[in-house]
C-alpha cells in the first residue's frame, strides 16, 4: 500500500499539468479499472488496478517442482485465486484519422513502456512417499517486470467517451526471470 501512495505522490506533478483525464475499465489481461492522463499533446501516462490472471498449469507445476516442501514431495494439483495487478504506464500517441478516411472522431496510434506487479495465490496439492497422503501448501506467487504494448484509440466526436483496443508483451524479472507472457484487452474510458 505504501507503494501505491508513493507511485501516486510521483505523479502529483505531471496531472497537475495535464489538460485531459480519463477513467474507465480495461477488458482483458489484466482486468483493471485505468486511469490515463495527458502530459503534452503525444504522451501520456496510465495507472491500472485490477485482478492478474494465472499463468498457465505448466508454469506453477515446475514452480513447486524446483521449490518442494519436502524432498520426497510429488505434485499432485493446485488451484489459484486472488489474482491482483498494478501497472504504471507512458505512451507516445500520434492520429491515424486521416490514413482511415475518418470523418467524424479521432482515430489515435499508441505505443508504450511500463512496469506491472502481479500477484496470484496457489494451493498446492501434493503427496509423498511412502505414505502418499495428501497434503496442501498455500503460497503467493508475485511477478515484477517491464512491458510494451502497442493500440489504437477512437475518440468520439459527441461524446466524452473513448474505446480502446491493445496488445502488450509482458517479461517476468522477479520471481521466474525472463518469463513472457501476451496480453491484450479492449476497453473504453470516460473524459473529464
Amino acid at each position: 500500500m505504501k507503494k501505491l501512495f508513493l507511485l501516486a505522490f510521483l505523479l502529483l506533478p505531471g496531472l497537475a499539468y495535464s489538460q485531459e483525464h480519463q477513467v474507465g475499465i480495461r477488458l482483458g489481461e489484466p482486468l483493471s479499472i485505468t486511469y490515463k492522463t495527458f502530459i503534452d499533446d503525444r504522451i501520456s501516462l496510465e495507472g491500472m488496478i485490477g485482478t492478474a490472471g494465472a499463468n498457465s498449469p505448466y508454469y506453477y507445476r515446475r514452480a513447486f517442482n524446483n521449490n518442494r516442501p519436502t524432498g520426497d514431495a510429488m505434485y499432485a494439483s493446485h488451484s489459484t485465486y486472488g489474482g491482483f495487478s498494478l501497472n504504471a504506464r507512458a505512451a507516445y500517441h500520434e492520429d491515424i484519422t486521416n490514413e482511415f478516411n475518418i470523418t467524424e472522431g479521432m482515430l489515435w496510434a499508441y505505443g508504450g513502456v511500463g512496469a506491472q506487479l502481479r500477484s496470484v495465490q496457489v494451493d498446492y496439492l501434493y503427496g509423498t512417499q511412502p505414505s502418499h497422503i495428501l497434503q496442501t501448501e498455500n503460497r503467493t506467487n508475485i511477478d515484477f517486470g517491464p512491458e510494451a504494448f502497442v493500440g489504437s484509440e477512437y475518440y468520439f466526436q459527441d461524446l466524452p467517451i473513448s474505446v480502446f483496443v491493445e496488445a502488450g508483451l509482458f517479461l517476468e524479472l522477479i520471481d521466474r526471470p525472463g518469463h513472457l507472457r501476451l496480453q491484450g484487452a479492449i476497453g473504453a474510458r470516460y473524459i473529464f
